[in-house]
Formats: C-alpha cells, sequence, structure tokens
C-alpha cells in the first residue's frame, strides 16, 4: 500500500462528503452578495447573466481552490489527531484495532507529523484568502483539534463534532465576503443538529465499550434507546434550521426540492436503525448522510445561481 493511501485511509478522506458541500454553500451564497453588489453596474451595460457570473467568478476561482484546501487541510489534521490521541483505545476496540496506528500501518509519530503539516498548511491557505479567515484559524484548529479529547470528560463531544464541521459554511462565506451574516449561520446551525446527530447514531456501536473504558458518549451515558431519541430531536432542529434558512433567504422551489431530499434521508436513518438492530448502522452513517449533504448542496447552490 502506498505512503499516500495509507494516509487517505488514515483520515476517512472519503467522509469529506459530510461537509464540503456545506462549505461550497457557504461559497455561492456568498458570491451571490458580491454578485449583487456589481448587479447595478452590468444591468447599465445590459450584460447577459451569465457573462455577468464567468466576469466575477474570474476574480473568486482562486478563492474556492482556497476554501477546498482549507477543508482538506483542516478536516485531515483533526482526522490524524483524533487517530493519534485515541490510539490506545482503538488498540482495545475489536472494531477499531485495524485502523492504522494499532494495525502498524503507520508510526504514531508520523501521524503527529502529519497533523502539524495540514494544521500550518491550513492557516496558509487562511492566511492567502484575506484577514479575518487568517485571524480566525487558530479558534477553528482549536475546536477541530480540540473535539478529540471530549469524550474523556463529556457526553456532549458528538456536539463540539457537529460545531466542528459547522465551521465549513460560515467559513467559506467569509472567504468570499469577509463578513458574518445570518443565511449562512443557519446552515451552519444546520450542520451542528445534523452531525451531532448522525454521530450519535455512529456512536451506538461502541455504547459497551465506551462505558467499560470512561469513555462519555450519549448512547454510553443514556442507553441506546434514549440516545436515539436525541438523535432525532437533533435531525430535527437541523431540519428546522434549513427550512427557516429558506424562507428568510427567499430561495425557489429547487431549494425546496433540495430540503425533502435532505429531511427524507434523515427520516431514513432513523427508521433502519434500531436500539435492537445496528447491522445498518454505516448505512445509515455513510450512504444516507452522504446522499442528503451532496444532493442538498447541489439543489442549494443551483437555486442560488439561477434566482
Amino acid at each position: 500500500m502506498s505512503a499516500v493511501k495509507k494516509y487517505l485511509n488514515l483520515v476517512k478522506f472519503s467522509h469529506t462528503i459530510f461537509a464540503m458541500p456545506f462549505a461550497m454553500i457557504g461559497f455561492f451564497l456568498g458570491f451571490r452578495i458580491f454578485q449583487k453588489v456589481y448587479t447595478d453596474d452590468f444591468l447599465l451595460m445590459d450584460m447577459p447573466y451569465w457573462n455577468t457570473f464567468k466576469i466575477l467568478f474570474k476574480e473568486k476561482w482562486v478563492v474556492l481552490l482556497l476554501v477546498i484546501a482549507c477543508m482538506i487541510f483542516a478536516r485531515s489534521a483533526a482526522m490524524a489527531f483524533n487517530r493519534y490521541l485515541d490510539r490506545n483505545f482503538d488498540a482495545k476496540n475489536p472494531r477499531t484495532a485495524v485502523r492504522e496506528i494499532p494495525a502498524g500501518i503507520l508510526k504514531a509519530d508520523s501521524v503527529l507529523w502529519f497533523t502539524i503539516i495540514n494544521a500550518v498548511l491550513f492557516i496558509i491557505c487562511a492566511y492567502l484568502i484575506n484577514p479575518v479567515c487568517f485571524f480566525l484559524s487558530p479558534v477553528a484548529l482549536a475546536v477541530v483539534l480540540g473535539y478529540s479529547y471530549t469524550k474523556r470528560f463529556t457526553s456532549l463531544c458528538h456536539l463540539v463534532l457537529g460545531v466542528g464541521l459547522s465551521l465549513a459554511p460560515i467559513g467559506a462565506y467569509l472567504a468570499v465576503t469577509g463578513k458574518f451574516d445570518l443565511l449562512p449561520i443557519l446552515f451552519s446551525f444546520a450542520v451542528i443538529f445534523w452531525v451531532s446527530g448522525f454521530d450519535i447514531i455512529y456512536a451506538l456501536q461502541d455504547e459497551e465499550f465506551d462505558r467499560s473504558n470512561e469513555l462519555f458518549s450519549i448512547p454510553s451515558v443514556w442507553g441506546k434507546k434514549k440516545a436515539l431519541r436525541i438523535s432525532e430531536l437533533l435531525h430535527l432542529l437541523s431540519s428546522a434550521c434549513v427550512i427557516i434558512a429558506g424562507f428568510i433567504g427567499h430561495f425557489g422551489w429547487l431549494y425546496w426540492i433540495g430540503i425533502a431530499v435532505f429531511t427524507g434521508m434523515l427520516v431514513y436513518q432513523h427508521s433502519i436503525v434500531k436500539p435492537h438492530d445496528l447491522r445498518r448502522v454505516n448505512l445509515a452513517f455513510m450512504t444516507a448522510n452522504g446522499i442528503a449533504s451532496v444532493v442538498f448542496a447541489v439543489f442549494v447552490i443551483a437555486d442560488l445561481l439561477i434566482h
């Protein structure tokens, strides 16, 4: 196995599918604001919409690439640090003993260096975007790296993970506009509740292990049945956030199709995972949530581009 593949497996690169679509939503929300600033000037020149879009996008495509790079580097640093910090627990858990460090595929020191390199690259990319992103980059790193410690002292660790991923839409919006706004914040709250909800479902697999090793999670503290109810509540709140955003943002019909798919996938994952039957946890975790984020983002961005 090549070194690149080992590190891609280490950070579960395929799981980027969860937060990256929301980063793209944040970027295009910001781009819409950027585009509106120039609308009057282009209307005076009788310039078609798509010509306007192409001209303005040429000014921001580098920002888009830097946003994507920031997402990759921050997430890689967070995942690698989590694997480094949890290596001893992973070695004791039959489900996670096959991970790269306990299995001897990668050395712990190498993973720590990988974490540091990705963190530095993230800060460099944030610096290249704008001063606001640069000055907030240490805060973002503190959140995404700090999450790895939370399972040792609080069952609210799932919410901290949600906060980490929720930085994607607001961070991308800041990259384009340099300022905060209500809509991207609503999408960030949607991510907090969505991610924490499905992370609780994923944590059901380790309920007994976490309890026996004095690790905190919603399932280990409250049990499987109550944990699923809490997850359902969080997903209800996530759906509420995107619905409120739809009204505040005056989105069109494409957005509401996206919401229908997003909420449908949330309902679906709760229909296939039961306290006494965890066989389809991975289907709920990866497939349902991957579809939810990607399809929702496609419809939101399409709506932003045509309205």
